[in-house]
């Protein structure tokens, strides 16, 4: 058996779950339209549909909420906010919003015109939606290796340097507003991105006269990932090396319902000063006055505690065991995942599991309601419910690399029985894979399709 990540924390509140039987699971998947995101969480066991926002903080982040300053304007804590993010960041401007794709709406409404394309390594969801939303195009250029699961690549995340300069000659400067890199890359199996990756992207960029912003929800996972695996770093702390990529950047973008450890919250952080000045109009006019945006000041005080939490090693290296426990754990059972492990969440190859469900049929949809019915876990499909789209020039369906199903693990919250249940529920699965169905939509969105879709088992 694989060896458990010792947790550096003591448990002080204990929430009680309950666990339904089968029947009840199945009439409820029933009425959410087999939609995972419709079930109500009481009839949930174990949720890993996503570490954003669900994890449990911390003592002295509690305490930092009793004292939160809830002054409309100038309030103590968003000061204790900016002096965390200057530190760690680096960046001149700190504009809150409520999550990460507020900031992510507010850079596209700025800056995408029709017609404009922003490169990536691999965009995730709501950064896609909001570039398609304003008429534009994500542009995924992550290394080749990254649709390979099996393949122990140390850093799968990469961009494609060579592709990158390819994607902007043939484009043309001009349409591009910007260019991004997701740290750590999620839709590609929470695989991380080199710092000489990164200051690659960054010249590149650079030499087009491109602004460079980082997608950093998990960039203290990236950070400690580049610590272990990348040569000349062993020595150096997660903030410094945090420190030195966003040193590359032009600006971020960050859910600080990730890497800060809290229930809620985001910013954006920007150098320019011209656009710093425009995004705090918008949000002025969509989430709040500049020193709030969108948050109450007990957010705003906890965020600026959980940065730091969010670096510290002890935590990190507890952090990336659980997963690589919960990774070997299903590797056990004869389950394909993705390799090597990634830092915040197991990904499952749905498609390579159950290959006799076509793509249209959505594995990994199967997948994730079975799983749901076997244990009461939730999981989540990112295949083709989530990034597939057809090209509206041409009538193309694009689909992604890989067919998977991420069962994302919240901070410090679940213990190693807890993941001992889920390998052991997928393993049964495994058993009768080939009894498994696929699914049909009855609704999708043009958007975001997954959060709201229903479907119908195909028989």
């Amino acid at each position: 058996m694989p060896s458990h990540p010792l947790e550096p924390f003591r448990i002080k509140t204990v929430e009680p779950i309950n666990r339904i039987d089968r029947l009840a699971r199945q009439q409820a998947l029933e009425s959410a339209g087999y939609n995972l995101f419709g079930l109500r969480s009481d009839d949930i066991f174990i949720d890993l549909l996503t570490d954003s926002g669900t994890g449990a903080m911390s003592d002295r982040q509690w305490g930092a909420m009793m004292q939160g300053d809830e002054s409309y304007a100038g309030a103590r804590s968003y000061f204790e906010l900016k002096e965390s993010v200057e530190t760690i960041f680096g960046f001149k401007h700190l504009i809150p919003t409520h999550q990460g794709r507020a900031a992510e709406h507010i850079l596209s409404t700025l800056l995408i015109k029709p017609g404009f394309s922003i490169p990536s390594n691999t965009h995730f969801d709501t950064t896609e939606a909001n570039i398609r939303a304003r008429g534009g195009k994500p542009v995924n250029l992550v290394i080749d290796d990254a649709a390979d699961p099996s393949l122990p690549h140390p850093f799968k995340g990469n961009m494609d340097i060579d592709k990158l300069e390819a994607f902007i000659a043939e484009t043309g400067r001009e349409n591009v507003p910007f260019g991004m890199i997701t740290i750590t890359n999620n839709a590609t199996g929470g695989q991380p991105v080199s710092l000489e990756n990164i200051r690659q992207t960054a010249d590149t960029y650079k030499k087009y006269e491109i602004p460079f912003i980082i997608d950093a929800c998990r960039y203290a996972e990236n950070a400690y990932f580049i610590k272990l695996r990348e040569p000349g770093y062993a020595g150096k702390t997660p903030l410094e090396i945090a420190q030195e990529i966003f040193s590359l950047a032009d600006g971020a973008t960050m859910s600080a319902k990730k890497d800060a450890l809290v229930n809620i919250g985001g910013f954006l952080v920007l150098n320019d000063d011209d656009l710093a000045q425009r995004a705090k109009n918008e949000l002025i006019l969509r989430e709040g006055f500049p020193t709030y945006g969108g948050l109450a000041g007990r957010d705003l005080s906890a965020i600026a505690v959980g940065l730091w939490e969010g670096l510290d090693e002890g935590y990190l290296a507890y952090r990336l065991g659980q997963t690589a426990f919960l990774t070997e754990s299903i590797e056990a059972h004869g389950i394909p995942v993705v390799l090597p492990p990634g830092g915040h969440a197991v990904y499952i190859d749905a498609g390579n599991l159950l290959a006799h469900i076509p793509r249209n049929e959505f594995p990994g949809q199967a997948l994730a309601v079975e799983l749901y019915l076997e244990g009461g876990i939730r999981g989540v499909e990112l295949g083709s419910v989530a990034f597939a789209y057809t090209d509206p020039q041409t009538g193309e369906e694009h689909f992604p690399l890989m067919e998977l199903v991420r069962l994302a693990i919240p901070r410090r919250m679940y213990t190693e029985t807890h993941l001992d249940f889920v390998a052991e529920a997928l393993g049964r699965i495994a058993e009768r894979r080939d009894e498994i169905h696929g699914y049909r939509f009855t609704y999708a969105p043009e958007l975001l399709r997954h959060f709201t879709a229903q479907f119908e088992p195909v028989e």
